[in-house]
C-alpha cells in the first residue's frame, strides 16, 4: 500500500482527523467531541488542555479501528488549530491554569498599556493589539495572577500544545505565531522588542518552523500504539484559517476564501507583507513559506443566527428558511452583529449587537433576514479595509455552515460586488489542509502542486437589480455603529 498522511484539526468544540492518500483524495475520517469552553465572567472564554489532548487521542484511535491498514501507512502528520489560545507551561511542562482562548476580551486595558509602551508595536507586528491575541493575555496574567505569571517556562498555541505532547517538542508555526504578537511578521522572527513587552523573552517561546516544513518526529509509543512504522513527520502545520486556506487551494496571491462559521473570516493570500492597522485587517504570515495573508475577522457570523434561535426557539435552518421564503431586498430592520464584541474594523471588544427598525409586522423571518445581512454588511467592511490596504482579490471560494444558505451567498455576492465560487460538496477545512501539509512535509512536494483548489458546483454571482437599495442600506447600516457606541458610553 501507498503512503499515507494525516490531518488533525483542534477546535474548541472537538478533534477531526482525516487521512489523505499521495493524491490528496480523502481516505476516512473522525471525530472526537471536547468539553465546551467556560466562561466564568462575562467576556471570558477558556478550557483544559487536557479536553483537547482526550479528542485527539480519541479521534485517532476511532481511525484506527475504521482505518487500521491505511492509518499504519502514514508518513507524515499535519496540525491545524485555533488560534491565539494562551497555553501556559511551567517546568516538566506542566499546566498552569486553563487556556485563555481566543474569543477571550479580558485584555483589552493591557492591550492600549502594550501600546503605549512600545510605539512601534503595531510596525512590528503588523496588526493592533487585540484582546484576542496571545499576548495582552500573558499581561493579563502577569498583572492578575502575579503567581501563576512567576511560574512560565513556555507559552504554546493549542496546536503546539497538541505538538509537544505527539514529539516532546516545542515547535511552532509561521501562521499561528503572527497571531500571538510577539512575532516580526515581516521577518518571520519572534520580537525581542514584542517579547519584552510582557516581560518575556526567546526562551519563552517555541522553535519555529514554516507550516509545509518538518517540526518533529512522532514519538514511539504512538508509532507503536496506531500500528505505524518506521519515522513519522509531523509538519509545522497551521492556523485554522490558513489551514482552511491550505485545504480549498487558496496559496497564490489574490486568491481567498469568505468562512460563513461561527466566525466570519475573508481570508486573501499576499506575496508580500501587506498591514493596514488603521483598518484593523489581520496581516498574517501564511503556512506556505514566502507567502503572507491578510484576513478581516468578525466575531459573530452563523453565531448570531444561533442567538436568534435560542430567543425565538427556532431551528436555525427554519429561520433561514423563513427568511428565503419572503425575501424580495433590504427591509426596514437592521442588525448589527457585535455579540461578542467586533475585530474588524473596529477592534472593539465591548461592542454589542442591536436591532433597529422594529415594527409590529416584524416577524422572525424578517429578524432573520436582518441577521443574515448584518453579519454581510460586516463582510463588507471587512471587503472596504481590506481594499484600503491595497489588496487585490481576484477569487473567493465559500466555505463553512452558513454557506449553505443560497441567500445568504447571493446577499455576500452582491454586497462585495463579486462572484462567489461554491465548492462541490466535501471538506474543505482545518484538517485536509494540515493533512496536505503533513504531505509535503514528509516528501518534499511543492505545496503549489499539492494545494490545488476543488471543483466548483456553483457560482453566484451579485444581483445587480438590488446593488442600490444595499449600498443605501449599508450606509444606514454604517451610521448606527458609532451612533450607538456614542450613546452607550
Amino acid at each position: 500500500m501507498s503512503a499515507t498522511f494525516l490531518g488533525i484539526d483542534i477546535g474548541t468544540s472537538g478533534v477531526k482527523a482525516l487521512l489523505i492518500d499521495e493524491a490528496g483524495r480523502a481516505l476516512g475520517e473522525a471525530t472526537a467531541p471536547a468539553v465546551e469552553p467556560v466562561r466564568p465572567h462575562p467576556g471570558w472564554s477558556e478550557q483544559n488542555p487536557a479536553d483537547w489532548w482526550t479528542a485527539t487521542l480519541a479521534a485517532i484511535d476511532k481511525l484506527s479501528k475504521s482505518n487500521p491498514e491505511q492509518l499504519s501507512q502514514v508518513r507524515g502528520i499535519g496540525l491545524s488549530g485555533h488560534m491565539h489560545g494562551a497555553t501556559l507551561l511551567g517546568k516538566d511542562d506542566e499546566v498552569l491554569r486553563p487556556c485563555i482562548l481566543w474569543n477571550d476580551g479580558r485584555a483589552a486595558a493591557e492591550c492600549a498599556e502594550m501600546e503605549a509602551a512600545l510605539p512601534s508595536l503595531r510596525q512590528l507586528a503588523g496588526n493592533i493589539a487585540m484582546p484576542g491575541f496571545t499576548a495582552p493575555k500573558i499581561a493579563w496574567v502577569r498583572k492578575h495572577e502575579p503567581q501563576i505569571y512567576a511560574k512560565i517556562a513556555k507559552v504554546l498555541l493549542p496546536k503546539a500544545y497538541i505538538r509537544l505532547l505527539l514529539t516532546g517538542e516545542h515547535v511552532e508555526e509561521m501562521s499561528d505565531a503572527a497571531g500571538t504578537l510577539w512575532l516580526d511578521v515581516a521577518k518571520r522572527d519572534w520580537s525581542d522588542e514584542l517579547l519584552a513587552v510582557t516581560g518575556l523573552n526567546r526562551s519563552h517561546m517555541p522553535r519555529l518552523v514554516e507550516g509545509s516544513a518538518p517540526s518533529a518526529n512522532l514519538k514511539p509509543e504512538f508509532v507503536s500504539r496506531w500500528g505505524m512504522s518506521g519515522d513519522v513527520v509531523i509538519a509545522g502545520g497551521a492556523g485554522d484559517n490558513a489551514a482552511a486556506a491550505c485545504g480549498i487551494g487558496a496559496i497564490r496571491p489574490g486568491e481567498g476564501f469568505v468562512s460563513l462559521g461561527t466566525s466570519g473570516v475573508i481570508f486573501v493570500s499576499n506575496e508580500r507583507f501587506s498591514p493596514n492597522t488603521n483598518g484593523a485587517v489581520h496581516a498574517f504570515c501564511h503556512a506556505i513559506p514566502n507567502t503572507w495573508h491578510q484576513m478581516g475577522v468578525i466575531l459573530s457570523a452563523t453565531d448570531s443566527l444561533n442567538w436568534l434561535s435560542r430567543i425565538t426557539g427556532q431551528q436555525q435552518a427554519d429561520l433561514s428558511r423563513a427568511a428565503e421564503a419572503q425575501f424580495k431586498g433590504p427591509g426596514e430592520e437592521i442588525f448589527l452583529p457585535y455579540l461578542s464584541g467586533e475585530r474588524t474594523p473596529h477592534n472593539n471588544a465591548n461592542a454589542r449587537g442591536s436591532f433597529t427598525g422594529l415594527s409590529q409586522s416584524t416577524e422572525p423571518a424578517q429578524l432573520a433576514q436582518a441577521v443574515m445581512e448584518g453579519v454581510t454588511f460586516a463582510f463588507r467592511d471587512c471587503q472596504r479595509v481590506l481594499n484600503d490596504a491595497g489588496t487585490k482579490i481576484d477569487r473567493l471560494l465559500a466555505v463553512g455552515g452558513g454557506s449553505k444558505s443560497p441567500l445568504w451567498l447571493k446577499m455576500i455576492a452582491t454586497n462585495l460586488n463579486m462572484e462567489i465560487a461554491l465548492p462541490e460538496d466535501g471538506d474543505f477545512g482545518g484538517a485536509l489542509g494540515a493533512a496536505r501539509l503533513g504531505l509535503c512535509a514528509a516528501t518534499g512536494a511543492d505545496p503549489a502542486s499539492v494545494m490545488t483548489m476543488p471543483a466548483i458546483k456553483t457560482v453566484i454571482a451579485p444581483d445587480r437589480s438590488l446593488t442600490n437599495a444595499y449600498a443605501d442600506q449599508y450606509a444606514r447600516y454604517r451610521a448606527l455603529y458609532p451612533a450607538i457606541e456614542e450613546a452607550r458610553t
